[in-house]
């Protein structure tokens, strides 16, 4: 392992931006282009562009020693034009060097990893396949920070994410690892709502919750906050044999999932509108028509976008995909990948999906605001990456710094190591989590 990849096991570092996916593997590979994703295409969602815009030199740091630890021989940043401030910052600290921009539309989801891969590089990974299958690896740009920092020893202990919505003060801020979602609506000055629900992560490919005693992890990117009627909520917490049954009576076929769907447009057969029919032939064709939603990236354009009828194409993809992993049967697309030739034509423009998703009035700035925000208490998840849960290293009643390493891995494992994010007394160890009291 390289000393690089040593440092940022070490040190805990994971995917920002995504599942988690533990860096020091990216690290140890060797690949033609690296590719910095700043694209951030979530609604309303605006903390990587102020990574970008207040901690530029960072970012683009961790780039290099990346750049030089892979051997690549391209490192492109993928940025939307419409974020000059970023790019500005950016291109400041790359001028000079072999490092550049790929500068993308207002669209989404154009932060998906095979969308970036073929915009920046003209290359298609191949179907249910990964980056580096076509030379490339991926980090969100927020996880190149976090690279510079573990190469001067400092371990992944707070998190970048922005809180906005129905808040008075939305804004960006490093938070603690391990605080609860109570804390970071106080930080934003508290909501404008007495009833409310709160998208963990974006409204797309987040989750909605309402437990404010949820914390923050190494891949919360932000909380949205609405009023607890708003159309969004409404049709979320929807129960999933609600959606089944809605989506069995009223889908008429009219392919507008598919026809939309953005990894359909780059050539995969993903075909939402036939994985809808087996919702009406469970005995007989849903094996067949489930094969469609194997390559579906959960973008949810497919629900929330696309579909007249207000339906749940979306999550009829995910039934069907865990339908399939049960079944132990895995669809394998025969042809490469072949771009649809009215793809452009087809790209969801970010002030479009807002509109059609409700939410326009809460599209604001989330400045970046510098607090040391030190909660009375932190629950620090023991599985907040991809790979095998990290094992405790400290019993209850230990007093922690911040910064110390808490919980790890075994050596063989794909995981990370947890810190502490603040000092404190540990006032409880379980299999899932960590307290510390402040």
């Amino acid at each position: 392992m390289s000393s690089l990849a040593d440092q940022l096991k070490s040190c805990g570092v994971v995917g920002a931006g995504g599942a988690g996916f533990p860096t020091y593997v990216k690290a140890q590979s060797e690949m033609e282009f690296l590719l910095l994703n700043g694209a951030e295409c979530e609604p309303l969602l605006h903390k990587d562009y102020e990574l970008m815009k207040n901690l530029a030199p960072g970012v683009v740091e961790g780039a290099k020693l990346l750049r030089d630890a892979t051997k690549a021989k391209h490192t492109r940043f993928g940025i939307k034009t419409k974020n000059a401030a970023a790019v500005q910052a950016i291109q400041g600290c790359v001028a000079g060097t072999e490092m550049d921009t790929v500068l993308l539309g207002d669209f989404y989801p154009s932060g998906d990893e095979y969308e970036l891969v073929y915009s920046a590089t003209g290359r298609l990974i191949p179907p249910a396949g990964i980056p580096l299958a076509v030379g490339c690896v991926v980090a969100n740009v927020e996880t190149s920070y976090n690279v510079a920092r573990a190469a001067d020893g400092h371990p992944v202990t707070h998190k970048f994410l922005s809180v906005t919505g129905a808040v008075r003060n939305p804004k960006s801020f490093w938070a603690p690892v391990g605080a609860s979602f109570r804390d970071l609506i106080a930080a934003a000055g508290g909501t404008t709502t007495a009833e409310l629900g709160f998208f963990v992560s974006g409204i797309m490919m987040g989750q909605l919750s309402f437990d404010l005693d949820q914390v923050v992890t190494k891949t919360t990117c932000g909380l949205i906050v609405l009023p607890r009627d708003h159309y969004l909520i409404t049709r979320k917490d929807r129960p999933n044999q609600s959606m089944r049954r809605i989506g069995k009576s009223a889908c008429d076929q009219c392919s507008f999932c598919t026809e939309f769907c953005p990894r359909y447009l780059l050539g995969y057969d993903v075909q939402p509108h036939k994985v809808m029919r087996s919702l009406g032939f469970t005995a007989s064709g849903a094996a067949l028509w489930n094969q469609s939603a194997e390559l579906c990236c959960a973008c949810g354009l497919c629900t929330l976008y696309a579909c007249p009828e207000d339906l749940y194409p979306k999550e009829a993809c995910d039934q069907s995909k865990r339908d399939l992993r049960e079944a132990g049967t895995k669809y394998v697309q025969k042809n490469p990948p072949l771009v649809h030739p009215m793809k452009d034509s087809r790209r969801v423009p970010l002030a479009m999906l807002r509109k059609r998703l409700k939410v326009e009035e809460y599209e604001a700035e989330t400045p970046f605001e510098e607090m040391d925000m030190r909660p009375s208490g932190v629950r620090i998840l023991l599985k907040q990456h991809a790979g095998a849960p990290a094992a405790p290293l400290v019993k209850a009643g230990a007093q922690v710094k911040a910064g110390e390493t808490i919980a790890d891995v075994k050596a063989n494992e794909l995981g990370a190591a947890i810190h502490a994010s603040i000092d404190g007394t540990v006032r409880s160890v379980t299999e899932t989590a960590i307290e510390i009291a402040g």
